[in-house]
């Protein structure tokens, strides 16, 4: 497999992929890792990862760089990453006796009654390349925190990012057979789903997705799926400060080039505000630097997969033949790596591209509104339900919004954002289950019900 810098075209590293022998050695030493790795304590396993969060930073220079190199994110970006994935291993370290300990319901003299959480076994995680540390650490760390052992697949554009995690939780006292990573593509995920895991949990497109649920039903083992989004953001007529909403918004749906889940992909403006709206959005949009991802103040870098600018392409060049008007940007640029301006468009609608098909990069569609309840309708028109924002001065207007939309996430005055106490979790298409919060940590177990007489 080749291991390609999208920043340059440049190869990094050729490595081999595991073939379907070395994943099934890989999977048998998980399962005899996992008897062993369960009898570690919580207390010790708790200490391993806090170690591994240790190694984290110590090493983040190298990190970032690695990361960076494979995907084409900003250097400054890459670090951002790294330190947000250790503030929610942090906050799972910190509540992982809470959720993983026994739970009493009854305890009396002649009846005790309690809950035990138990790991489910050996974890298929098949995960993404957007954020290789903050979507990773979302299911490994409960994982093996639960007393699980981990078949961990990184995306092929972040196997360096992969290995390099790999070596650090075993570095930080994970049992090697407790963790494996395997290497490789769509074959290898393809033939992950053929052994016999106790759960699968993957992060990626929808039609993958839905592929992988298909595939693994009748298991009838856990199977979660963080899936994509088509994420809308409404922006209210009793907005005070326009240019700082429209700052805030616009880092929303352009963070890390717009490859995110959560990133905004359209945006709703009420009539009132839209004209003064817009100009303050492209304003800021313009005043932001494009370039080589290890330049100083660079915030748009390059796209992480080539045949993205492809499907970018064909989105812009459809809302402008059905009337959209271009504002910035709206092509890929030539070059030897993977990058496409920065683009706005306005004058669409709900039955272009892309306000309906997930974008992934960064372009954004505006669309003007008349009412709250045309938002509310327009905002609910899609096949996805992983956030929506709000932004008004009003948080009873934003909250009756919200509470109409179906949606895993609702923000109001804030966006693209995840916070490690609450479940992260979509509707619809955009994904099935929770990781994150306590539902994210009992996501990793199966509980088995005591009921002694005595």
């Amino acid at each position: 497999m080749r291991i390609v810098n999208p920043a340059t075209g440049a190869l990094l590293k050729s490595i081999r992929e595991d073939i379907d022998s070395r994943l099934t050695d890989k999977f048998l030493f998980l399962r005899v890792g996992q008897a062993q790795w369960v009898k570690t304590s919580l207390a010790d396993r708790i200490k391993i990862i806090a170690k591994f969060s240790e190694l984290l930073e110590k090493h983040i220079e190298k990190l970032a760089g690695i990361l960076t190199s494979e995907t084409g994110k900003p250097l400054q970006q890459s670090r951002n990453e790294i330190n947000g994935a250790r503030t929610r291993i942090q906050w799972m370290l910190d509540n992982a006796e809470k959720y993983l300990s026994d739970e009493w319901v009854t305890n009396t003299e002649n009846l005790k009654e309690k809950i035990s959480y138990e790991p489910l076994g050996v974890i298929c995680n098949i995960s993404a390349w957007n954020y290789p540390y903050l979507v990773g650490v979302n299911v490994f760390i409960p994982a093996l925190l639960a007393g699980n052992a981990v078949l961990y697949k990184p995306s092929e554009y972040a196997t360096l990012t992969g290995l390099e995690i790999e070596k650090l939780l075993a570095r930080a006292g994970v049992n090697e057979n407790a963790f494996r990573v395997a290497i490789g593509g769509k074959e290898v995920g393809d033939f992950m789903l053929k052994l016999k895991c106790d759960g699968y949990f993957f992060t990626g497109s929808y039609k993958t997705g839905k592929y992988i649920y298909e595939k693994v039903a009748a298991k009838m083992v856990p199977c979660q799926l963080e899936l994509g989004g088509k994420d809308p953001l409404y922006v209210a007529d009793d907005i005070t400060d326009i240019a700082a909403v429209a700052a805030a918004t616009a880092d929303g749906a352009f963070y890390n080039n717009g490859q995110s889940c959560c990133a905004v992909e359209r945006i709703y403006v009420h009539e009132n505000v839209y004209d003064e709206y817009v100009a303050a959005f492209v304003k800021e949009v313009r005043s932001w630097k494009l370039g080589f991802p290890t330049d100083d103040g660079v915030y748009f870098g390059a796209l992480t997969r080539p045949e993205q600018l492809e499907i970018l392409e064909n989105q812009v060049n459809e809302a402008r033949a059905k009337g959209a008007t271009l504002l910035l940007g709206g092509k890929r640029i030539v070059h030897d790596g993977n990058y496409f301006e920065p683009t706005i468009l306005t004058d669409v609608d709900n039955k272009m591209k892309i306000m309906q098909e997930e974008s992934f990069g960064p372009v954004i569609g505006i669309m003007k509104v008349k009412t709250d309840k045309e938002a509310i309708t327009l905002m609910n028109d899609t096949e996805y339900g992983l956030t929506a924002s709000v932004y008004s001065s009003s948080q009873e207007r934003a909250e009756t919004i919200l509470s109409q939309i179906n949606s895993g996430t609702g923000y109001w005055n804030c966006c693209d954002r995840v916070t490690a106490g609450l479940p992260w979790a979509g509707r619809k298409h955009s994904g099935i289950g929770a990781t994150l919060s306590h539902q994210g940590i009992r996501a990793f177990t199966k509980t088995k019900s005591w009921q002694m007489k005595g």
